[in-house]
């Protein structure tokens, strides 16, 4: 599966920190991220990272061109929603195209953690069907 990843400055040490309590599972699936954060990804966690634009420079409008054209199966947004960011109507966009596409999304850790344990068990495989 197709996962993408996503973090505001202020949670990007919570993202490389979940990457690596589950890379067990991660290392088995194509990751998509923003640049920082995917660079931050593969240094801390040593996953394969594909890596788009910066968000501020358009990584997240790539990733919400992904999630429309169906190459994404699941997205976690660590965002931060207590500090506005200058591109928040990008992030706002990838959050209304995960629901339009019925992509799955996480925007905190408790939710993450969910999804990444029902994508081990093998409750996501209904994705496959969209493809």
């Amino acid at each position: 599966m197709n996962i993408g990843l996503i973090a505001h400055d202020s949670k990007k040490k919570l993202m490389q920190n979940f990457c690596i309590a589950y890379r067990g599972i991660l290392v088995n699936h194509d990751i998509y991220a923003t640049g920082t954060t995917g660079r931050l990804i593969e240094e801390a966690a040593n996953l394969s990272v594909h890596k788009l634009h910066a968000g501020h420079l358009g990584g997240e409008q790539q990733m919400g061109i992904m999630i429309e054209q169906n190459d994404i199966d699941m997205v976690i947004f660590l965002r931060d929603p207590l500090a506005p960011k200058s591109h928040e109507p990008d992030a706002h966009k990838v959050i209304q195209l995960c629901d339009v596409h019925n992509i799955p999304l996480a925007s905190n850790l408790a939710t993450a953690e969910l999804l990444i344990k029902s994508l081990d068990r093998g409750d996501l495989d209904w994705r496959e069907m969209y493809k």
